[in-house]
């Protein structure tokens, strides 16, 4: 079983800067599609960033294009985002997922993310 968790949530102020972190253990496939996920109250989940692990493409939402980075550490089984320019409608709480990878590209919906973590908060306030 897949289990991810999530740190490096907080609280910053506007175009302030934060690194979430997730850890993830229990890998079976070779190959998983990753992303970050958020979720402010009263709005829908919305996918942030997306990466596929066995060869580093992409996806970023067109609202955190050019503020955050998703990345992976392979070996110490670790994905991130860089947070960067933070701002108000930044926050919400932040989600970590994952899938295995199914010869397609990586998706960007939720619905098609088998495995999740428990959240982090991230507030950026003016």
């Amino acid at each position: 079983q897949v289990q991810l968790v999530e740190s490096g949530g907080g609280s910053v102020q506007a175009g302030g800067s934060l690194r979430l972190s997730c850890a993830v253990s229990g890998y079976t496939a070779s190959r998983y599609c990753m992303g970050w996920f958020r979720q402010a109250p009263g709005k829908e989940r919305e996918g942030v960033a997306v990466i596929y692990t066995g060869g580093g493409s992409t996806y970023y939402a067109d609202s955190v294009k050019g503020r955050f980075t998703i990345s992976q550490d392979n070996a110490k089984n670790t994905l991130f985002m860089q947070m960067n320019s933070l701002k108000p409608k930044d926050t919400a709480v932040y989600y970590c997922a994952a899938t295995e990878y199914r010869l397609a590209p990586c998706s960007n919906s939720g619905g098609d993310f088998s495995y999740w973590g428990q959240g982090t908060q991230v507030t950026v306030s003016t």
